[in-house]
């Protein structure tokens, strides 16, 4: 029978002491590719031990019930081709349902806290493609609110809010706000929509978020598909321990940072991460080539009757569209053309691995914030080089669109089910009355 995974059962076995690093970063958005990917750079800096997450969920507390009954720890399963690999991850030290915000407060306001990461996805932060709060969205609305009355606000931004206005009247020193999500300049982005939130509310914490605060842009990249069943059987054979909570990832993985960490950071550079005067055009290398192909093969792989990028991959008319994709927004690309072609040689090589399972329906939700900087942003860029848009870019707009229309009259066609047994119960009910 496999042992409960804990750190003091991990340190019974191994004989050796239970590290609980301190406190110092605190993430929003509990997932599993926050923990395959900012938790793993961490556990794997050479100052790991100075270095532990308080992570917060995002709308359910899933996640942090299961990581806390486990001390934080989880297995991370590297799924090669080949074979499965694990090891154990020990950077999350706290793991909170996110609607405790006065645990986050608490948190932020603490002189020793020194970086808030994020992994939201593009929808999460609601926020407009100008970085201003969504006024259209209602949650949005409510934290402005909330922001003035001293209510709990409850979009992970609005929580952000909350807190760095916290740490401005507890007089601690800025810190280093870094998202982790697929929007171009997502650092400048983040800062404004922060700003403009508590700008309203207290326009002095404000003014020391815009100047003092420091909102890192970063390029992110490891498929993390979701975990199964079968996965947790996995863990348990790999490692010895039972594991409620593991995360199944594939060997690459890359991490490219632009700014400043004002109160000190990890080395996360001993695992590979690499920090760069100039993000953007990583940026758009992930959003164009990577991104931009995986909304071909999602859109038009499920047209084809393809559930998973390996699948769609392995369809040679949707290699050759990707193919075309990529020729057209390499042309608008700042990077040396032979630093292109040994970075899509590896997303060829990803896309071949049958054992990731990275589902189109996964990708090709939200649709409205991913197509405009993975697609729309390569047709910009071509016009205003004096080329065309390019076929390939609206062969995905049109799938896109078809898709949208498909999803539209599946929604209406479940409400309609919806009213129509509503009709039978009423009809039930009446009978049965009489």
């Amino acid at each position: 029978m496999s042992a409960v995974l804990t750190r003091r059962a991990v340190a019974e076995k191994t004989g050796s002491p239970a590290v609980v690093p301190p406190i110092r970063i605190v993430h929003l958005g509990l997932g599993a590719f926050a923990r395959s990917h900012q938790a793993w750079y961490t556990a794997r800096a050479g100052d790991s031990a100075n270095w532990g997450i308080a992570a917060f969920t995002g709308r359910s507390p899933t996640a942090a019930i299961a990581l806390s009954r486990q001390d934080g720890l989880f297995t991370l399963i590297e799924r090669a081709a080949d074979g499965d690999t694990a090891e154990l991850v020990g950077s999350i030290v706290e793991a909170n349902d996110g609607a405790n915000v006065a645990r986050l407060v608490e948190l932020l306001a603490e002189p020793t806290t020194a970086i808030v990461t994020l992994t939201l996805t593009e929808a999460g932060y609601r926020l407009t493609a100008a970085g201003d709060p969504d006024l259209t969205d209602a949650e949005m609305m409510a934290d402005l609110a909330a922001l003035n009355t001293g209510d709990d606000p409850t979009t992970p931004v609005g929580r952000l809010a909350v807190g760095l206005i916290a740490r401005y009247r507890a007089g601690a020193a800025p810190i280093a706000i870094v998202p982790c999500d697929n929007v171009p300049g997502v650092g400048p982005w983040l800062r404004r929509g922060v700003v403009a939130l508590v700008q309203p509310a207290d326009p002095d914490a404000a003014a020391w978020i815009a100047t003092e605060v420091a909102f890192v842009s970063t390029s992110v990249d490891r498929i993390t598909p979701a975990t199964t069943t079968g996965d947790l059987a996995i863990a348990k054979q790999l490692t010895g321990w039972a594991d409620a909570a593991p995360v199944v990832t594939e060997p690459f993985t890359d991490w490219i940072l632009e700014g400043e960490f004002p109160a000190g950071r990890p080395r996360w550079e001993d695992s590979g991460a690499r920090f760069v005067a100039d993000v953007g055009p990583f940026e758009r290398r992930k959003l164009w080539l990577l991104n931009g192909g995986h909304s071909l093969l999602a859109y038009r792989g499920i047209e084809r009757g393809h559930s998973t990028v390996f699948e769609a991959w392995a369809d040679g008319i949707l290699k050759t569209e990707v193919e075309q994709l990529w020729v057209e927004a390499r042309a608008v690309l700042d990077l040396a053309p032979a630093d292109v072609d040994e970075w899509l040689a590896a997303v060829r090589l990803r896309w071949q691995n049958p054992r990731i399972e990275h589902r189109l329906s996964q990708i090709a939700q939200g649709g409205e914030q991913k197509i405009p900087a993975r697609i729309h942003a390569v047709a910009a860029a071509r016009r205003a080089a004096g080329l065309p848009a390019g076929e390939a870019g609206s062969r995905v707009i049109a799938a896109w669109e078809r898709y949208r229309q498909v999803e539209q009259q599946n929604r209406q066609v479940e409400q309609q089910n919806r009213q129509f047994e509503q009709q039978n119960r009423q009809i039930q009910q009446s009978g049965e009355a009489q």
